[in-house]
């Protein structure tokens, strides 16, 4: 199993969030104390998005960690 599957559903979330509200990922990234190729890593599969990782990027976009890890129909 690839890293990619291992952060679905948070990474495609956090993107989904990201693009819907218009946020920059680099602000984003360093709200959450990452550096932007660091997001970068973690949405596009290059490095495990782990438990406290989560909790930072729901703080950080300002929604309930929980809700990263519902995964959400199409279109939706």
């Amino acid at each position: 199993m690839s890293i990619c599957n291992y952060n679905q559903p948070v990474a495609s979330n956090v993107i989904r969030i990201i693009d819907r509200s218009g946020l920059k990922k680099k602000a984003v990234a360093e709200k959450a104390g990452y550096s932007e190729q660091m997001l970068s890593d973690m949405l596009n599969g290059r490095k495990i998005i782990k438990i406290v990782d989560v909790e930072r990027l729901g703080k950080a976009l300002g929604v309930d960690a929980n809700a990263l890890f519902v995964p959400r129909k199409e279109g939706s």
